[in-house]
């Protein structure tokens, strides 16, 4: 069976690894603003709107499933992700990694869009904010109401930066002391995050709890726009197998 893997995190690399060892044949996707991932399958990287949209290419390409496993905030890919298996009748996987949950020591400051994280933030002089890239107008007004602002991306930034903003490149995963050692290093007093979930960030959040600094978190996007089935790497592995199979089996 031909699977397309809407990929660029750690869960999808791991999803793809796992398809790979059962002999499926997988086409990986990845938006290519990090880095292109080492796979033992066909990567490609850039998006779907040069070979005329995703549908297109899943009818060009004879793929036979698509799997989303992309950041449980990329709204738009998901939605015409979506949209394309629909409209083919394609069976169509949907990972997303659960959430965070507030732990015991926590200072969770929960907000659910930009306008209302900008007007928490205009309250506090050094935010280190660890929400990927920030559109200009939105950095601008931060750097505008804060002393200084620590700003971390793993490529990079595509604003403009302030003369008070201090920018980091980071490719993660990054552990809790040194994410300590980060925050104490440029006294910050806020961390802004999205509610990403996983492991590979994590240490943000035990950092910010051992200092007792509150974490500004923007919420994930409500069910109604993102339609999650699977939140299990195994079951999700389990279920892309079991189609595999039958569609095997069809095709002797």
């Amino acid at each position: 069976m031909k699977v397309l893997i809407l990929g660029g995190t750690a869960d999808a690399r791991k999803i793809t690894g796992a398809l790979l060892e059962a002999k499926l044949t997988i086409i990986y996707s990845v938006a290519g603003l990090v880095r292109l991932p080492k796979l033992t399958c066909t990567v490609i990287s850039g998006g779907f709107s040069k070979n005329g949209g995703l549908t297109k290419y899943l009818l060009d390409n004879d793929i036979q499933a698509l799997v989303d496993a992309t950041h449980p905030y990329a709204i738009k890919m998901t939605g015409q992700a979506r949209l394309s298996c629909e409209q083919l009748n394609l069976p169509y996987f949907r990972f997303a990694r659960p959430p965070w949950q507030q732990q015991n020591g926590d200072h969770w400051i929960t907000v659910g869009d930009w306008p209302a994280l900008l007007k928490v933030c205009a309250q506090y002089a050094r935010p280190f904010l660890t929400t990927g890239q920030v559109q200009q107008v939105a950095l601008d007004e931060i750097a505008a109401q804060s002393q200084r602002v620590i700003y971390r991306t793993a490529a990079a930034s595509q604003a403009k930066l302030a003369e008070n903003v201090q920018w980091i490149k980071a490719l993660g995963p990054f552990a809790a002391v040194q994410e300590q050692a980060l925050m104490q290093r440029f006294k910050v007093d806020l961390l802004v995050s999205k509610n990403s979930g996983g492991e590979a960030t994590y240490g943000k959040l035990i950092a910010a709890r051992a200092l007792k600094i509150p974490v500004l978190m923007l919420e994930r996007p409500s069910q109604s726009q993102q339609d999650t089935s699977y939140t299990e790497l195994t079951v999700i592995i389990t279920a892309v197998k079991a189609l595999a199979e039958i569609v095997n089996e069809r095709a002797k």
